[in-house]
């Protein structure tokens, strides 16, 4: 059965608007885990624009599912996931000036050090995904470095549902899910899945986890977080 990974940055978004305290990111993470999800996801950013230290912490302590803490591979960050030991890490490419994270990691490009951060987490005793587009270069990189997961950007494939293209995109997703089945890597996909075009994906039977955030965080605000994380649940399931 496909997992549900609940990414919760926007809560932090929403927070920081104002500089205050609600909503709570954590309080939003034990709702999301009432409603069934099997991960929470945050992204600590180098400016911290949502998620902030404490979050982190906190929510290490707290949650009863596993915790998958997405980062850009800097060393700042390496020494926080060491001290904090999520139970996966996913790295992830990062810019200032995007809203959201745009394309994926460049592995191939960057083998040699991102095979010593990942060794680095490993050693930690952590559980290591790369955030790649599916490109059949990057799939073998990041085996190559050393990865247990990757998770497939599915952009593209959101950007291109109901157009012409489509099937193209969804294609290109298949091929490089089969492609790292093969080198031995589990495989989880993320970015621009909704509640229309998820079921599309569950064709690919064996993604390990959907990791979604943006849509659901937007459902509950006309029917309540628990209502969103949970009819999602239902559809994957």
């Amino acid at each position: 059965m496909v997992k549900l990974g609940v990414n919760i940055d926007h809560i932090a978004t929403i927070r920081n608007a104002r500089g205050g305290i609600e909503p709570n990111p954590i309080v939003a993470a034990g709702i999301c885990e009432i409603a069934g999800c099997d991960s929470i996801t945050v992204h600590l950013r180098e400016d911290r624009r949502h998620i902030k230290d404490e979050d982190v912490r906190t929510l290490r302590k707290t949650l009863t599912t596993r915790m998958n803490l997405e980062m850009a591979a800097t060393e700042e960050i390496l020494g926080i996931a060491l001290d904090v030991k999520p139970h996966s890490c996913c790295l992830v490419p990062e810019r200032r000036q995007e809203l959201t994270t745009e394309g994926g990691l460049d592995v191939a490009g960057n083998l040699p050090y991102l095979k010593d951060y990942i060794a680095k987490l490993n050693d930690g005793g952590i559980i290591v995904s790369l955030f790649i587009a599916p490109d059949e270069k990057q799939v073998n990189a990041a085996s190559k470095a050393g990865a247990q997961y990757i998770e497939l950007h599915t952009g593209q494939y959101a950007n291109d549902f109901n157009t012409p293209n489509e099937d193209l995109a969804f294609n290109n997703l298949k091929q490089a899910y089969l492609q790292a089945k093969e080198l031995g890597l589990q495989v989880n996909a993320g970015h621009g899945i909704n509640y229309h075009n998820v079921t599309k994906l569950l064709a690919i039977k064996e993604f390990d986890e959907l990791n979604i955030g943006h849509s659901i965080i937007s459902k509950a605000v006309f029917t309540g977080l628990e209502n969103a994380v949970r009819e999602m649940k239902e559809l994957i399931s």
